[in-house]
C-alpha cells in the first residue's frame, strides 16, 4: 500500500528553486525594497530644514563699521549688498574679527570676502589682512538704534556664520558642538525666533548692556529656549539684548 506523496515545494540550497517559491521570494524582496525606501523617505522628511543659507560668491562693500556688540558693517555702496544693509562679519574658520573691527570702529571701511545669506540676515566671511578689511575715504554716521520694547522670545541660539550658510543646517542639537566652538572663537551669536518680532526672525544677540554675551549661553545653544530682553533695530539688523538670568529651556 503506497502513501500519498507531499507535493508542496521545498527549498534546497543546491537544487533548483521551485517556481512557486521563486515568485514568492521575488515578491518579498521587492516589497522590502519599497518598504526600506519609504522608511528612508520618512526619516529624511522629519529632519530639520537645512534652510536656504549658503555661500553666495565673493563680494565687497563700503560702509561704516559698528564693532559692538559684534562687528557689523552698515553698507553705503556695494555690488553684492543693497545700500543700508547691515552685514555680520566673521573670519576664516571658527573665528570672529573683533580685534580688526575695533581698530576702525565708527569709520568708513571697505570689506571684501565671501557673501553669506539666510533669510533676512546677511553676513560676510572676511578675507585676510587688508584684502578683507581696510579704511576707506569718506565719513558716515551709524544708524540710530530704534527701541522696540521688552520681549520674551522663544527660539534657538546659533552661531551667525554656520547659520548663514557656512554649514548646513547650521542649527539643531547635532550642530551644538560646532556652534559652541564658533561662539567661543568670537563668531557673532544669532537668535532664531519661533515667531517674528517687527517682521524679523533672526536677531544678533547682545548682553543687557549692549555688549557681547557671556559664555553662559553655551549651555543653551542648539535647543529651544526662552529668554527676555529688549529688542532694537539697527539699520536692517535686529539686536536682542537679553537678560542672561532669564535664559532657560523652553517648556
Amino acid at each position: 500500500m503506497s502513501t500519498p506523496g507531499n507535493d508542496d515545494p521545498f527549498f534546497i540550497g543546491w537544487a533548483k528553486t521551485p517556481a512557486s517559491l521563486r515568485d514568492l521570494m521575488i515578491g518579498i524582496g521587492l516589497g522590502l525594497i519599497v518598504l526600506l525606501g519609504l522608511a528612508g523617505y520618512m526619516v529624511a522628511a522629519t529632519q530639520d530644514d537645512p534652510g536656504d543659507g549658503a555661500f553666495r560668491g565673493r563680494a565687497s562693500a563700503i560702509g561704516v563699521m559698528q564693532a559692538a556688540p559684534y562687528p557689523v558693517v552698515h553698507v553705503i555702496e556695494s555690488e553684492g549688498y543693497a545700500p543700508g544693509d547691515s552685514v555680520l562679519l566673521s573670519g576664516f574658520g571658527k573665528r570672529g574679527v573683533q580685534d580688526r573691527a575695533a581698530l576702525v570702529d565708527g569709520a568708513v571701511v571697505e570689506i571684501s570676502g565671501v557673501r553669506l545669506l539666510r533669510g533676512d540676515i546677511k553676513g560676510m566671511q572676511l578675507s585676510g589682512g587688508d584684502n578683507g578689511l581696510k579704511p576707506a575715504d569718506g565719513a558716515a554716521a551709524l544708524p540710530e538704534p530704534v527701541d522696540l520694547g521688552r520681549w520674551r522670545i522663544t527660539g534657538e541660539i546659533c552661531d551667525g556664520k554656520c547659520l548663514t550658510g557656512a554649514m548646513r543646517p547650521g542649527r539643531g542639537l547635532a550642530h551644538k558642538a560646532c556652534a559652541n566652538l564658533c561662539l567661543i572663537g568670537g563668531v557673532p551669536p544669532v537668535f532664531v525666533s519661533t515667531a517674528k518680532v517687527d517682521g524679523a526672525e533672526f536677531f544678533l544677540l547682545a548682553d543687557a548692556d549692549g555688549g557681547p554675551v557671556t559664555e553662559a549661553i553655551l549651555d543653551h545653544t542648539a535647543i529651544l529656549v526662552e529668554v527676555e530682553g529688549r529688542v532694537e533695530r539697527r539699520g536692517t539688523l535686529h539686536v536682542f539684548r537679553i537678560d542672561p538670568e532669564t535664559l532657560k529651556a523652553a517648556p
